[in-house]
């Protein structure tokens, strides 16, 4: 891409985009560089990464399912939970996900991630020390969120419930050892 064509933006600066106005956040956790845009007069953030994944096929009359993505190399639980906070203080109607669209009921969703991101770093750490550490985080990672798709009402099987987050399941474990060896280094 040229470079006259990318625009480097920081903290809570304003763009002017189409007669729409768009705010920059810094919403670092999933990755240390991560911003989402916000549309100040449509109430929606656009949250890359930071706010999770939905997949349609997992929504129910609960509405949508969300799932945190904490890949390799710069998962860092803390900051995420932080961000998703940010994200929510802007009580957006909507948050427009990079993966797999837009999803409303946003406070619920805040929890729901919140929640699950701390228990991914206590499955990190009661699993740090364990002879194959990618077997039994991934095996516990794979049970919570089975356990928290039921409780939401999702009727998947469990071949589809693999199918579908198998890979999200692989990046997460990835990323959760990698937080894992950075915290060993100091």
């Amino acid at each position: 891409m040229p470079a006259e064509r990318v625009l480097q933006t920081s903290d809570l600066e304003r763009l002017s985009l189409g007669g729409r106005q768009f705010e920059f956040i810094h919403t670092p956790g999933h990755a240390l560089h991560h911003q989402a845009i916000v549309d100040v007069e449509h109430s929606g953030i656009f949250t890359g990464d930071t706010f999770g994944l939905s997949y349609r096929e997992m929504d129910t009359a609960k509405g949508a399912f969300i799932v945190p993505p904490t890949p390799p190399t710069q998962f860092d639980p803390e900051q995420l939970v932080q961000s998703i906070d940010r994200v929510a203080s802007y009580a957006p109607e909507y948050v427009y996900l990079m993966h797999y669209g837009r999803v409303s009921d946003v406070p619920r969703l805040a929890q729901d991630l919140k929640h699950q991101v701390r228990e991914f770093a206590c499955i990190a750490l009661e699993h740090a020390g364990a002879a194959d550490r990618t077997s039994a985080i991934g095996g516990a990672l794979r049970e919570l969120w089975r356990a928290l798709a039921r409780r939401h009402g999702c009727d998947l099987t469990d071949a589809q419930f693999d199918h579908m987050l198998g890979k999200d399941l692989d990046l997460n474990v990835q990323g959760l050892i990698a937080w894992l060896e950075r915290r060993k280094k100091g």
